[in-house]
């Protein structure tokens, strides 16, 4: 049976590169990016994929800052010793027989998503994504699987919904009511992960709890009412793009082990 591995690329790098404590430095960069490599080796043997891809955000500006030009403004840049050293890293993983995307205009999470919704929707087998990332555990509401390469374990519905509180379904409805800092997306004020689990079971999606709770006349319904647009806007902020031109086919993203 077949089976996609979408690694979030810069999620495994970034990770391993700030596990160490070093000031930054290329020596840094080098050490990081060798045992970054060895992660990617690990994963794919882990899995043992017949198709895999590596998607990388290609930096700079995306849709999202079209939509909300705060967008990650608070954000740290990744250093750049780091940025520099990717591109030879990329082709590394290119040389063992990983295919990787850098998109301009988007960021990895869309290309990832792109590619495991339509590996899905073609019910081609298994798809499995190698993140920490938060916002692509809604994946697993269409059926993929999350692994946590770091923890060495699997995310499915129960660990989703015992993480937030929420259906994977749910997940970006969660991360736009609450907001997400790291990224900048506003969300509303003064409601927190449990608030927005609470709002969403008792209601349903945003809609059903703008509907519902928006017209309370207590605190929170007033702030619901009055941070409507900042609401949707998180929920398009937060929403993945399913519709990326990946310029790539299934042919191209096939992976023998070396």
């Amino acid at each position: 049976m077949a089976k996609l591995l979408a690694i979030d690329g810069l999620n495994i790098v970034r990770r391993v590169y700030e596990a160490s404590p070093e000031p930054d430095s290329d020596l840094k960069a080098s050490i990081a990016l060798r045992h970054a490599f060895s992660s990617f080796r690990n994963v794919l043997e882990t899995h043992a994929p017949t198709h895999v891809l590596a998607a990388f955000d290609y930096g700079g500006e995306n849709w999202r800052h079209a939509l909300y030009p705060r967008y990650r403004e608070h954000r740290a840049p990744m250093p750049a010793v780091l940025r520099e050293a990717l591109p030879e890293f990329q082709e590394r993983l290119q040389a063992a027989g990983v295919p990787v995307a850098v998109l301009p205009g988007v960021e990895a999470d869309d290309v990832v998503a792109t590619c495991v919704m339509r590996w899905l929707q073609e019910n081609r087998g298994e798809a499995i994504v190698a993140t920490t990332d938060k916002d692509l555990h809604v994946l697993i509401a269409h059926g993929a699987l999350v692994w946590d390469h770091f923890k060495n374990e699997w995310h499915d519905d129960a660990w989703v919904r015992n993480k937030f509180g929420v259906a994977p379904e749910l997940l970006h409805d969660l991360l736009a009511l609450m907001g997400d800092a790291t990224d900048g997306v506003p969300g509303v004020s003064k409601v927190g992960m449990k608030t927005a689990a609470r709002l969403l079971n008792a209601y349903g999606g945003l809609d059903a709890v703008m509907a519902g709770a928006g017209i309370l006349k207590t605190p929170l319904g007033e702030r619901l009412r009055a941070e409507r647009e900042i609401l949707y806007l998180s929920r398009q902020l937060v929403q993945l793009k399913t519709d990326v031109r990946l310029g790539v086919t299934w042919k191209m993203l096939a992976y023998e082990s070396h």
